[in-house]
């Protein structure tokens, strides 16, 4: 039988949110988790992610101990051409936990890539830092070094600025400038502050530049830079401390 009595306390967090911080995957699949079963609290099988527990509870993720959060660390990953960004595929495509590091523990990446775009991804272990990354409340601006198809009129680049209307959504404003015009293709680069499915495609296809090539070069303040293609690196974690105002966790 299952039952979601808690035990109780004045500090408490969504289990999904405890199970993201611990590192041990994201809200999304702490969800599907518990739908399947897999969570215990004080050996109680849980039916619903709508649960505040404390650390008083005792947490189990198939039948072991979840683990205490660790330090926050940030990875910086350039992330080929050629796999997904996701744990397991049913079309069996390749992903990026097939080609990270096997020292690398357990990581979350900070929003997605698509499975033809490359460059810089962040990884952490830490799933609460991964949510909030990734929210377009932070402001970053993300840069991408965008290779389309055509004759590219930079007056059209100057009138997405504030954003356009895509099918059911509004972009946010959109900084794009031609670098390099070359035969019938051409270098864009674009810089957004939050990123939709396939948002930076959607956006060229409307002007009528189909991309050939994406490259995410920036997220916030950390850098592609030289990384190579497949190569990770762990960002410093003083770094860490003055981009974030992590000092409290690291």
């Amino acid at each position: 039988m299952k039952n979601n009595k808690l035990t109780k306390s004045n500090e408490t967090e969504r289990i999904a949110k405890k199970l993201s911080r611990a590192g041990v995957c994201s809200r999304r699949e702490a969800e599907r988790w518990i739908a399947d079963g897999r969570i215990k609290v004080n050996n109680v099988i849980l039916s619903t992610p709508a649960t505040n527990v404390s650390e008083k509870d005792k947490i189990l993720v198939d039948n072991i101990p979840l683990p205490k959060p660790s330090l926050t660390k940030i990875w910086r990953f350039h992330k080929p051409k050629g796999c997904l960004v996701t744990e397991n595929d049913p079309k069996g495509r390749k992903t990026i936990f097939q080609i990270l590091p096997k020292s690398l523990p357990r990581v979350i990446s900070v929003g997605r890539l698509d499975y033809d775009s490359e460059g810089l991804l962040l990884l952490t272990n830490d799933g609460a830092i991964s949510r909030k990354l990734e929210l377009p409340s932070t402001g970053w601006l993300r840069k991408y070094k965008v290779r389309v198809h055509g004759i590219v009129d930079k007056s059209a680049l100057l009138k997405i600025k504030d954003g356009i209307k895509l099918d059911n959504f509004k972009t946010g404003p959109i900084e794009a400038s031609l670098e390099i015009q070359k035969g019938t293709n051409a270098w864009i680069l674009i810089g957004i502050r939050e990123g939709k499915n396939r948002e930076i495609r959607r956006i060229m296809d409307h002007l009528g530049y189909p991309v050939n090539r994406l490259i995410r070069l920036s997220y916030g303040p950390f850098q592609l830079g030289n990384l190579k293609s497949g190569e990770v690196l762990e960002i410093n974690k003083n770094v860490i401390k003055n981009q974030l105002g992590l000092m409290h966790k690291i």
